[in-house]
């Protein structure tokens, strides 16, 4: 079972201009701190934080109960002038999971409400004999000499979201997910997906894009850790110690 944690910004929309329009970089500055902070702490309990929309933030949360995810929202009312709500649920996918935590959300009420205030509403935990996360990590062969350096950076990035966009698709048909996590890196939650699966689907999105995508996936009890296992699989392959795309690393 993977746990997934959507974070919302509480009433964000009509704060923004309430009394009047604030200004659109200490927005950003506000948005990118509580991305890091997230990031902190769900990172020390184990888990892993994808910044999504910025206003909506998606967290594996595998291992973080209740009263964590209470510590978390105290923690971010008592530093900013916004709150966060919560809602949690474990599945078996990553994409049924963070279907069910945003339900968990809305069900709290609307992202504009002013009556919604650090809703934390759980559907299920992933208790620690169940506790599975599948994460890979993707990025594009050789970015450098193919485009870093000989085309614009607009030029790589609009490539790169190209990438991104393919590859969220078609990892949604297998019941994944898939985020930007800067540079030309992504990372994928995929539970249930095959190594053969992933090559496959790696395989559709370079003859789409033009590129050549690989995989490190990490397999562990705990994101962070998954995580952690999938940068190694990535790693073996990119110094050409298997001539596979996708290398899984296991935690047992």
């Amino acid at each position: 079972m993977i746990q997934i944690t959507l974070i919302q910004i509480d009433n964000y929309g009509p704060w923004t201009v309430t009394p009047g329009p604030r200004a659109e970089p200490d927005l950003q500055t506000l948005q990118s701190r509580l991305y890091g902070d997230l990031e902190r702490e769900f990172g020390a309990r184990g888990g892993i934080v994808f910044y999504n929309r910025f206003d909506n933030l998606i967290a594996i949360s595998n291992g973080i109960g209740k009263e964590d995810h209470i510590k978390i929202q105290d923690s971010i009312r008592n530093r900013y002038p916004i709150t966060v709500s919560m809602g949690v649920a474990a599945r078996e996918n990553a994409l049924e999971a963070q279907k069910v935590a945003t339900e968990m959300v809305q069900k709290g009420g609307g992202a504009q409400s002013k009556d919604r205030h650090e809703i934390l509403n759980i559907d299920s935990l992933a208790s620690v004999e169940d506790s599975k996360v599948q994460i890979a990590h993707i990025d594009i062969d050789d970015i450098t000499t193919t485009l870093t350096d000989v085309t614009t950076a607009y030029d790589t990035s609009i490539v790169v979201y190209d990438v991104l966009i393919e590859l969220m698709k078609e990892l949604k048909e297998h019941n994944g997910l898939c985020f930007f996590i800067g540079g030309d890196n992504y990372m994928a939650p995929s539970n249930g997906i095959t190594k053969s699966e992933l090559r496959e689907a790696l395989r559709k999105v370079d003859e789409k894009t033009g590129v050549t995508l690989k995989a490190g996936v990490g397999i562990s009890k705990f994101a962070g850790r998954a995580a952690d296992l999938a940068d190694l699989g990535l790693e073996d392959i990119r110094a050409d110690l298997t001539d596979d795309s996708v290398l899984v690393f296991n935690d047992k």
